[in-house]
């Protein structure tokens, strides 16, 4: 077997093509398996010496490296291990460069879980996951934990903020996983914990399953209060009447959650910069995408080869996105706004549409009435045919505008209700402040880590990355060359030539 068949045998087994189909695949393209050079069953054993040559110093040494290799690869390249009694590794974590980069740019909000089932070794694999000015999902960090104890916790998170040079998120969502909690408040103590609501949801059906049947309006009434309220004592009023109602049953569940409040509760979280998120759903989105390639009998180099590839399919999907706001503008609902004009321009296409819903919903809103002290003019608004009042106070000396909604404290966007008041004030540009630099279209452009560290994202490229990034273009100018016969001539001559010289 020569070293390119060998070399596009680990290329197909490491992008998951299972061996009979990648067998198939090159047979095809040699023009049958007599033109092939290797059968079968000669593949089947290269894979299983790589294998078995990969895993001769057992798993710590296969570990150790890979660690090497991406080092090699990338000097920042970061990984951390951590060892018990007898020098075995317990505990892993690793971020590669342009997770280092992502989290620069956008490690203001972020999601940590753990899922299963997705090595040999039945670890638990733990994500830290996060938006780019996309809407979409970035990876920070990821672990293969040991166990899930506060002292294992304590030890990731210690090893996370190491390698983002103790840059700490302005918040977190986790499960209600109280050895997590305890180590975030022992390592993150300025960092807002929020509880993951779709958890909470599944944990309030199991515990209080047998209170939801014959019609009972529990779950809509506990949803309600996380979701719907804005107001505080709205909220206390309705879960009050809540408890009273099932007072004669075991709510303990419920009194323990109702202790945790300031992390589920809308009404509670007013304050609290969390770009809308509401859940671990980005960590478990990935998770979902990691099990449908991961599978529970793959070993540790297998492991970290596939779940590498997964995390770039995320980031082509950012490059996508990336490639489509370059090309066109998305259509403005009033293409005469110059406030619509500049958000067109500073804003992805994603975020856009999002300030473009609260410019069109500005539109129902109505100024109900205004109050002009010296220095700030408040102004109550109300939206047609919807319950609520919101206060908006304007800053005249500042220029600042804040609102009772807090959409902008909490998501980085200007809410209908501050619009409303620009309009009747004839402003017709966003201040500069109200546009979050990681919403904007540069956003990552000119990051600088606080501590200066260099980060390099584009390295020497190996053997193997100048194969992957010639291959394309060979296949496409074959591709052009066999439309006739004098370019087919003309290209083999060339391939010729250049054996010779070689």
């Amino acid at each position: 077997m020569s070293e390119v068949h060998a070399g596009l045998i680990d290329l197909a087994s490491s992008s998951g093509i299972k061996p009979k189909a990648a067998h198939e695949l090159m047979s095809r393209e040699a023009g049958g398996r007599a033109n092939l050079g290797y059968t079968d069953r000669d593949q089947q054993n290269y894979l299983r010496t790589r294998r078995q040559r990969k895993l001769m110093y057992g798993e710590a040494g296969c570990l150790l490296r890979y660690f090497q290799q991406q080092l090699n690869k990338n000097p920042s390249f970061h990984y951390a291990v951590q060892l018990d009694s007898e020098e075995q590794i317990t505990n892993i974590f690793w971020a590669g460069a342009r997770m280092l980069i992502d989290y620069a740019n956008f490690g203001d909000v972020m999601t940590f879980d753990t899922t299963y089932g997705t090595n040999k070794a039945l670890r638990p694999l733990g994500v830290f996951t996060g938006f780019n000015h996309h809407r979409g999902v970035v990876v920070f960090g990821a672990a293969l934990l040991y166990d899930e104890t506060a002292e294992s916790f304590k030890w990731l998170f210690e090893s996370f903020l190491d390698a983002h040079v103790d840059k700490k998120p302005k918040t977190i969502f986790t499960d209600q996983d109280p050895a997590m909690a305890k180590a975030l408040n022992e390592v993150m103590p300025d960092t807002w914990h929020g509880l993951c609501t779709w958890h909470i949801m599944q944990n309030g059906i199991k515990h209080l399953g047998n209170l939801m049947k014959d019609g009972s309006s529990l779950l809509q009434v506990f949803k309600t209060c996380m979701f719907e309220y804005e107001d505080e004592n709205e909220f206390e009023k309705s879960w009050e009447e809540m408890i009273n109602k099932y007072v004669a049953l075991d709510l303990s569940w419920l009194d323990g959650i109702y202790k945790l409040k300031k992390k589920w509760a809308k009404c509670y979280m007013k304050n609290t910069f969390t770009l809308g998120v509401r859940s671990t759903q980005l960590s478990e989105s990935l998770n979902g995408d990691l099990k449908a390639y991961l599978k529970s009998d793959l070993d540790i180099v297998q492991f970290f080869e596939h779940f590498e590839r997964v995390v770039e399919q995320k980031r082509q999907k950012e490059l996508e996105a990336e490639f489509n706001a370059r090309q066109k503008f998305p259509k403005l609902s009033l293409k005469n706004s110059p406030l619509l004009q500049q958000a067109v321009q500073m804003y992805t296409p994603a975020i856009f549409k999002i300030f473009q819903d609260q410019y069109d919903l500005a539109s129902a809103a109505m100024i109900k009435n205004r109050r002009d002290d010296l220095l700030v003019h408040t102004y109550t608004v109300v939206l047609l045919n919807e319950d609520g009042e919101y206060i908006v106070s304007f800053d005249s000396v500042e220029k600042t505008i804040s609102c009772s909604c807090r959409k902008f404290e909490t998501v980085g966007i200007l809410c209908c209700h501050a619009l409303k008041v620009f309009d009747l004030l004839d402003i017709k540009t966003i201040p500069d402040i109200y546009i979050l630099k990681r919403w904007r279209r540069e956003a990552k452009s000119g990051y600088i880590l606080e501590n200066t560290t260099s980060v390099k994202e584009d390295v020497n490229l190996t053997v193997t990355q100048r194969y992957r990034r010639l291959c394309p273009k060979l296949v496409r100018l074959a591709s052009r060359a066999v439309d006739t016969e004098e370019t087919s001539a003309l290209l083999e001559r060339m391939i010729e030539e250049y054996e010779k010289k070689n």
